[in-house]
């Protein structure tokens, strides 16, 4: 992976240090070759179905995550009801608490697609979402970046967010973001006030996704940057047209069901706390097991050093901003990967050579005419020779089948399995809705289902009446049940364990532990 990362930099440090005044003659030159290699207009339908082909073929790889079913499940209640979530229905412990679903948007794509072409359909829109975040960013880079250079971001970028794309709201409002954030660094380069045609992505992306709240934090920084350029005589005018946008996109990000609810739902993922560190994508990044965030953090490092790149005061804020975010979870690596590009894309361009911002005057039908039927027919090939399905390991088919059997409502089951409960309509007491279990509850469920504070699991069985549990087959739990007395293993398979309490069998915070029992 690190030679990768050199080969994709090595154009970058062969030219040496970047002068912070580069001579004109050497910027004549660097501009119409530019302009001759961009071939405008082309490139990023090129990226963007390339991305395509790869997210097709890739395809289970976008269903390998738990979350998925009860995005889906959630989605056709909603078309099924014609009504979003504003209570829980879906677990035992939470049951009736007010939740809200602020990706009910992207629910509900992801619900008709499954309906009308099965599990081939959220990988189609996957792909289609990914595709179209790609060929938009490259869009904006390509107007300002020499190819090369454009292409190294997109490869560097697609390294970054491989592990993260998966069929869930927050892909399917990337392209939506990329177009927002990209209309408003383009106001702040060209030293303008953002158009009023940004609002209805806004207000799009609050339907489709939470992230919507960092397209709003952006407004204020990207706003100075631009009014502290502009003229003098400007910037006063230029300040009241800034912050009336900002006043709007609040008032556009309201545009859904649940109205200001949608701001204050969004804050309550950042109050979980100790939470967010038990969840693998809201980890932070570790350089002691180094991968392609790590590496591209590092390359970056370097790339500083070697070619003294220089940058505006509060480009400099933004993109430090997007790297602590990175590195503070590794699922904001797609911030970094999508973001940081746009706002370095100028200045950069201005000193390695731009791309051509010319569109071609006219569009060839015949051109888009054959893309259109090869897309078409390559998706229907790639997708009767692929199989799309989730990943058997939080899909514990089996298992949940022997387990409703019993019919039983109060099951405690592991955190990766609750997406797949919901799907199969058995009430789970944890799953994926992290903002609506909190903290406290998610600490107290990896401590216990981990036996990293054994009492926990006592007091959880206790005093929630528990009837049966269903664990992963090698979770320290799952070994503890096989010998607690009270409790009897009916089903066990490489996924999955279910031990049922026995009738009469006491919950206690010291129960008998029969070490010859099997």
């Amino acid at each position: 992976m690190g030679s990768i990362y050199l080969k994709l930099c090595l154009p970058w440090f062969a030219a040496g240090p970047i002068p912070l005044a580069p001579p004109k003659a050497a910027m004549t030159i660097a501009v119409p070759h530019a302009v001759a290699e961009a071939r405008p207009g082309r490139l990023p339908l090129w990226v963007g179905l390339g991305v395509y082909a790869l997210a097709l073929l890739a395809g289970s790889q976008l269903l390998n995550d738990p979350d998925t079913y009860w995005q889906i499940s959630v989605g056709q209640s909603i078309l099924d009801h014609h009504a979003v979530p504003t209570i829980d229905l879906y677990s035992f412990t939470m049951r009736g608490q007010p939740w809200v679903s602020t990706q009910w948007l992207s629910q509900v794509l992801f619900a008709g697609a499954y309906g009308a072409f099965g599990w081939t359909g959220p990988v189609v829109l996957t792909a289609t979402a990914v595709a179209a975040t790609f060929a938009l960013l490259t869009h904006f880079l390509h107007q300002r970046l020499v190819e090369s250079t454009t292409l190294i971001f997109v490869m560097v970028a697609l390294a970054l967010m491989l592990d993260h794309l998966l069929a869930r709201p927050h892909v399917l409002a990337m392209p939506v973001m990329v177009a927002f954030v990209g209309g408003l660094v383009a106001a702040m380069d060209r030293r303008g006030a953002p158009s009023l045609a940004l609002l209805p992505l806004i207000a799009l992306w609050a339907n489709l996704h939470g992230g919507f709240v960092l397209g709003l934090a952006l407004i204020a920084p990207l706003g100075i940057d631009a009014i502290v350029h502009a003229e003098a005589r400007l910037q006063k005018a230029l300040l009241l047209r800034w912050v009336l946008f900002g006043v709007a996109a609040c008032a556009a990000c309201c545009l859904t069901p649940y109205g200001w609810d949608s701001l204050l739902a969004a804050r309550r993922i950042l109050n979980l706390g100790a939470a967010l560190a038990m969840i693998g994508e809201w980890r932070a990044a570790d350089f002691g097991h180094p991968g392609p965030l790590e590496l591209t953090v590092l390359a970056g490092f370097a790339l500083v050093l070697w070619r003294g790149v220089t940058l505006p005061p509060m480009r400099i804020v933004l993109v430090l901003g997007f790297v602590f975010m990175a590195l503070s979870h590794v699922r904001n690596a797609e911030v970094l990967a999508l973001l940081a590009p746009l706002v370095l894309a100028k200045p950069l361009g201005e000193r390695v050579g731009r791309g051509s911002a010319a569109e071609p005057a006219a569009p060839r039908r015949l051109l888009f005419a054959g893309v259109a039927i090869g897309l078409l027919t390559g998706t229907f090939i790639i997708a009767s020779i692929q199989n799309y399905a989730p990943y058997d390991r939080s899909s514990p088919a089996a298992a949940v089948t022997e387990l409703k059997k019993h019919n039983l409502a109060r099951v405690f089951n592991d955190y990766d399995f609750g997406g797949y409960l919901i799907w199969r309509g058995v009430p789970t007491f944890i799953d994926g809705r992290t903002e609506l279990f909190g903290e406290k509850r998610m600490v107290e469920h990896n401590n216990a289902s981990g036996l990293s504070e054994p009492d926990n699991l006592f007091r959880l069985l206790r005093d929630y009446d528990i009837e049966a549990t269903l664990l992963r087959t090698q979770s320290a739990a799952t070994k503890l049940l096989d010998h607690l007395d009270g409790w009897q293993k009916v089903y066990s398979d490489d996924i999955a364990t279910i031990h049922l309490r026995k009738a009469g069998a006491v919950h206690s915070v010291e129960p008998v532990v029969n070490v010859d029992k099997k």
